[in-house]
């Protein structure tokens, strides 16, 4: 289990190769060649100690697991963290089951652009409580809401925001004309 440590193995969602994590969707095999696999540790819900897998940039690596270090040392409770290919590629499959997740080739929500998450430089974390508030007041996955008081919601005074801008993340849940709290991106990162 790549040097993982007894105490998180019980806990460990699976273990991936980046090629099990990038079946099943047509993705440029420059995007392919940017990407990278790796384990994060995570507290639970239920007070567990657990490992999870993202797909992230290369260029990311080292950052998100030093993030996802210090979120778990922080305790900030995750559901879970599972590459997106386990959805059937649907990021709505991966939200309603509160789903922590990186790396996804898709298009920006109501655009025709490519997300961040297609080049591995965004983050969702726990859309359940931190869920996407479209333009028209919409909100994704459908039947969650943002209330600051609940275990897991990022608000913009908590630990999870400071972590992310120490690393020079932006957060979605700041931006003016929809709202992403589950959403942190590093500008700056295509597939080269």
């Amino acid at each position: 289990m790549k040097n993982i440590p007894a105490l998180f193995q019980k806990n460990m969602n699976q273990t991936m190769t980046l090629a099990e994590a990038l079946k099943g969707k047509e993705i440029p095999k420059k995007i392919k060649d940017s990407l990278e696999i790796i384990d994060v540790p995570y507290f639970s819900f239920g007070g567990e100690n657990c490992i999870g897998q993202l797909v992230t940039h290369k260029n990311l690596t080292d950052e998100t697991k030093d993030i996802f270090k210090k979120l778990f040392i922080a305790k900030f409770p995750i559901a879970k963290i599972i590459p997106i290919c386990e959805y059937d590629w649907s990021d709505d499959k991966s939200m309603k089951d509160n789903n922590t997740s990186a790396f996804n080739y898709r298009k920006i929500y109501g655009t025709e652009r490519l997300s961040s998450h297609s080049y591995g430089s965004a983050i969702d974390i726990n859309p359940i409580q931190n869920p996407y508030i479209a333009k028209d007041g919409s909100i994704h996955p459908a039947l969650s809401s943002y209330d600051h008081t609940t275990a897991g919601t990022i608000t913009s005074d908590g630990i999870v925001v400071k972590i992310f801008k120490e690393a020079g993340w932006h957060w979605g849940g700041e931006w003016q004309t929809v709202k992403d709290y589950q959403h942190f991106e590093k500008s700056g990162f295509t597939s080269s």
